[in-house]
């Protein structure tokens, strides 16, 4: 076999391949298989017809299309290893000669990653917010987790801000009740903008027995979206006592004896809340300079692949979730089609971007994920899966994507590296240093943001509950 590879653009070469016959026949000694199998011939048992009697009543034409769709992929992959060539998706290939007993031309057109050159980046230098946690911020978590233990006590009096009302609704759009619009015995708390737009200002002010109507925006359901003429009508008020900001408090609400305690780890909570936003922060912004500092080409239909994948997992697994369909989520997002197509195809150019940098890095830094590493994010993953480690371990194993976790912890190394060379300040003009324990993991949170088109920075709660 004989190739060549010619350079069509930085992510797309030609490769043309040209096959001596003699190296046809293993394929051409398995077609003659495989149409043995096939057919039948009178006088002939199955699988035993000579290849003559084949070439005769079925066409040497055949057996040749069926030994070259055979021999494709073999001497494709030959070529690309001979080129060290890093391809991209599928070929599309033309055969271009074919000669009986002769030769086999073909060639061979793909996407490849482009070279790319990683510049110095440990001039990288980004700022990030403080991390202030002050007594005001403090307070507020302990009065959120004070309004957690709040008992109900029912009352004689008009409904009030921060009352717990019992109500019935009803909507009507366009003077017909809607089949789900109606509900009974609403547990609703005014003033938590839980609900209808204008129901607060409806029952503020209502005795038990009392209703009013109001026109509110549905939110959801069968006429989402729509202005509805909406009746509610208060069946039970009940006042919201907060217990006493004192020690018992603390008891009840906490593992901790005293009120000081319990202050102390909220701050604590707090300060690691912060810290973890302030990590995502300098992830996001140092990979922005890395990105702005190197040159990547994008191919074309990786490109266009990457844009419909997305669009298709937001149409029919987001926004499906959510009951919305695409009209509705431009609306909502005061987008037009092609505001939102154009954002799209720059998510996608910045998670192409960001993978192909960071896989060079990986290779330039000759980084490795350790058994530890991969277990870690392997448990992470499940967890937000909804899976047990065990069950997502198996799917991952089954469906071949360890190479794929492997990548996923790989990258976030990478970007690692380049956050610990930056020089990351915070608003006050202090130097920042990132010691989270868990910053490769981090980090790969962060890669799997940008690759998602999300943004984790507002995540961090959800990363400090005890």
């Amino acid at each position: 076999m004989k190739s060549a590879v010619e350079t069509l653009n930085p992510t797309r070469v030609r490769l043309s391949i040209e096959v001596p016959f003699e190296e046809l026949k293993d394929s051409l000694d398995a077609a003659y298989k495989k149409i043995n199998q096939q057919v039948t011939v009178k006088g002939f048992r199955k699988g035993k017809i000579p290849n003559r009697v084949i070439d005769q009543r079925f066409g040497r034409g055949a057996v040749l299309e069926e030994a070259v769709n055979d021999a494709l992929p073999k001497f494709y992959t030959e070529a690309v290893n001979e080129g060290e060539l890093n391809v991209l998706g599928q070929p599309d290939v033309d055969i271009t000669e074919l000669k009986d007993g002769e030769l086999l031309s073909f060639t061979a057109e793909v996407d490849i990653r482009p070279t790319i050159e990683i510049p110095d980046y440990s001039g990288i230098e980004v700022e990030v917010d403080a991390v202030e946690v002050t007594d005001e911020d403090v307070d507020k978590a302990v009065e959120e987790l004070r309004a957690r233990f709040a008992s109900t006590n029912p009352v004689e009096r008009a409904a009030a801000e921060g009352d717990v009302v019992t109500i019935d609704l009803e909507a009507k759009v366009e003077g017909e009740v809607l089949e789900d619009g109606v509900a009974e015995g609403v547990s609703y708390t005014i003033g938590s903008g839980e609900l209808l737009d204008g129901i607060d200002e409806a029952v503020a002010g209502l005795e038990a027995g009392g209703e009013a109507t109001f026109t509110s925006s549905l939110k959801g359901g069968s006429a989402e979206g729509k202005e509805a003429e909406v009746t509610v009508k208060v069946t039970a008020v009940a006042a919201r006592e907060l217990p006493e900001l004192d020690d018992d408090f603390a008891q009840m609400a906490s593992e901790f004896d005293t009120l000081d305690e319990l202050k102390a780890d909220s701050r604590k909570r707090l300060e690691n809340m912060k810290q973890y936003d302030q990590a995502t922060q300098a992830q996001e912004r140092v990979l922005d300079k890395l990105l702005e500092l190197v040159e990547v080409p994008i191919p074309e239909k990786l490109l266009a692949d990457e844009v419909k994948t997305r669009k298709h997992n937001l149409e029919h697994h987001q926004l499906g979730q959510m009951g919305l369909d695409i009209e509705k989520y431009l609306e909502i997002q005061g987008k037009t089609a092609e505001e939102f197509d154009a954002e799209l195809s720059e998510q996608a150019v910045k998670g192409i971007k960001t993978q192909f940098i960071l896989d060079e890095l990986v290779n330039k830094e000759k980084l490795n994920v350790n058994q530890e590493e991969l277990t870690e994010h392997l448990m992470r993953r499940a967890q937000s899966s909804g899976m047990s480690p065990d069950q997502f371990a198996q799917a991952v194993v089954e469906g071949g994507q360890v190479p794929m976790l492997v990548g996923e912890v790989a990258r976030g190394k990478a970007l690692a590296v380049v956050v610990e060379a930056a020089k990351v300040v915070d608003t006050n003009g202090e130097a920042v240093e990132l010691e989270d324990e868990d910053e490769v993991e981090t980090a790969v949170e962060t890669v799997e943001a940008v690759a998602e088109g999300e943004d984790k920075s507002s995540e961090g709660e959800d990363k400090t509950e005890a």
